[in-house]
Formats: C-alpha cells, sequence, structure tokens
C-alpha cells in the first residue's frame, strides 16, 4: 500500500539531510489525504511519537503496539514500523534525532512511556517549529535535543503495551477466538479443550511462541481493548470492565493500574490533556 503524497514526502523528507533534527506537528488526514495509515517504512533517525486525538497502534515485525493517550513512543533507527490511526483527526507529533555516537542504551529499545508535565510542555513549544532544523539554527536545535537528552531520566519504565504475533496458525486461531470472546468467563482449562490440547502443551505453545503465558497475554489483550473502549469514550468504566470480561470492577481497575499505571476513572480524563497547545 502506498501512502498520500503528504505522507510519502514527509517520510522521505526525514533522512533527507543527516545532521539535522526533523520536526513534524500535523494531522494523520493532512491535506485532504483521506488516510488514516503510515505504511511500512523505517528510518536512519531515532523516532519520538507522541499522538493526541484517537486511537494509535504502531505494528512492528514481530509485535502491535498501542499508544495511549498521555504517552509517546520512542522508535530506534532502522525499526520497520507502520502507524494507524482510527481517525484522520489524531495529531502526530514527531521528533526524529540523528543517532549519536555512544548514546545510552536507553535509546537502542522500543519502548512506550508515560509523558510527565514537563516533557510535555517541551514537546508543545517545539510546535513553533516544523521541517527541518539545522544545527546552525542553534536556539531550535538545541531546544529540541534537551528534549531528547533528558528522556532516560523522565521515563523510568515502559509500559508493556504490545502484543506479539503468533508464528503458527494454530496459535492465531486461539489469539482470535481469546479475542472474540473476550466478554465470557474464558478458562484456560476450557480453551485447552475446546482446540484439543492438553493444558501441559498448550502452555508450552503460548511460552514457545509469545514468550508469555496465556494469562499474560490475555490480561494484556483485555487491557488493550480496555483502553480502546476507554478512549473512545463510547462506554463507562463499568461497562468496559463487563466487555472485557471482569465481573468486578474493583479488581479491572486493580488490573488496569498494574499495567497502566493509573486507574481507569483517571486515565478517561487525562485523554486530550493539553491537546489545545501548540
Amino acid at each position: 500500500m502506498r501512502s498520500s503524497n503528504y505522507h510519502d514526502q514527509h517520510l522521505t523528507a526525514v533522512d533527507l539531510f543527516a545532521e539535522n533534527i526533523y520536526c513534524n506537528h500535523d494531522y494523520m488526514g493532512k491535506a485532504g489525504s483521506g488516510e488514516n495509515h503510515v505504511p511500512r517504512h523505517n528510518h536512519i533517525k531515532g523516532q519520538f511519537l507522541y499522538t493526541e486525538g484517537g486511537i494509535v497502534h504502531v505494528t512492528t515485525d514481530e509485535k502491535n503496539y498501542f499508544l495511549p493517550a498521555r504517552h509517546y513512543m520512542w522508535i530506534p533507527a532502522g525499526i520497520m514500523h507502520s502507524i494507524k490511526a482510527n481517525a484522520e483527526h489524531v495529531m502526530m507529533r514527531n521528533l526524529y534525532y540523528p543517532v549519536a555516537a555512544e548514546e545510552p542504551e536507553f535509546y537502542s529499545h522500543i519502548g512506550i512511556y508515560p509523558a510527565n508535565d514537563l516533557l510535555l510542555e517541551m514537546l508543545f513549544f517545539t510546535g513553533r517549529w516544523n521541517g527541518q532544523v539545522t544545527p546552525q539554527q542553534a536556539t531550535a536545535f538545541g531546544f529540541m535535543q534537551s528534549l531528547k537528552n533528558i528522556l532516560p531520566e523522565v521515563s523510568s519504565y515502559s509500559l508493556p503495551l504490545s502484543l506479539p504475533y503468533p508464528k503458527t496458525d494454530r496459535l492465531l486461531e486461539i489469539v482470535r477466538y481469546l479475542y472474540a470472546h473476550m466478554e465470557e468467563n474464558i478458562l484456560f482449562p476450557d480453551v485447552a479443550r475446546h482446540f484439543g490440547f492438553s493444558e501441559r502443551t498448550l502452555a508450552r505453545v503460548f511460552m514457545q511462541e509469545l514468550n508469555m503465558s496465556f494469562v499474560q497475554f490475555f490480561t494484556l489483550q483485555r487491557m488493550m481493548k480496555a483502553l480502546q473502549l476507554l478512549l473512545e469514550e463510547r462506554h463507562t468504566v463499568n461497562e468496559t470492565a463487563y466487555m472485557v470480561g471482569y465481573n468486578s470492577v474493583p479488581t479491572f481497575s486493580n488490573t488496569f493500574y498494574k499495567i497502566v499505571g493509573t486507574r481507569p476513572s483517571d486515565y478517561v480524563k487525562m485523554k486530550g490533556v493539553l491537546q489545545h497547545k501548540g
């Protein structure tokens, strides 16, 4: 699939000048492109991605990542990925950085991190610049470089908001079944029996193909769906809990907190925070 001319030009410009920082603040459907998808591509620069106003999935060769509100994603240089939003009006705030010699380990790993107030204020301040930012533009270049430099300090943990892809059709069928029946009280022994596995064999398959247990995978799958339901503002926290298979709202809230770092009721309030700036 080809992107629109706008996205083509944007992706080409990112690596046009190796020494520059490339800055882009714009809506996914810029210039009437009618698209909410940026096809598979990579950069020779590292990418800082922050989005507002919708649901965004970033897909690599190995995993599908969910980028929630009030969080940013760091994508290291060379990582093949595509980006899909649920609407054209999603704001994409991208900063692309040259790879420096002997960078901290932080910049070599893909991750999703909470964005604190300091980082957000700095990011929105960069909204006054767009396009190529050269080292000769001392103020702009220095400010954007400072934003990159503080990331390891303000990003103490990465959210596990990604799901690995099954390597075989048999597990893919099970994963799709779990997603389609998420609201039900699904138990591991029932799933194993339904698909003709022993519990021990199916547990081994999950660990071998996904490097996580059935419970870990299904919990993440449920929480990523819950984030989507909450962000779309179509359902209350109580409704969302039941729609992803939790009969106890407190249990759902505690699980959500462990993974996302905030309560679902508080998370809903954060949607669109400071969106009017920049």
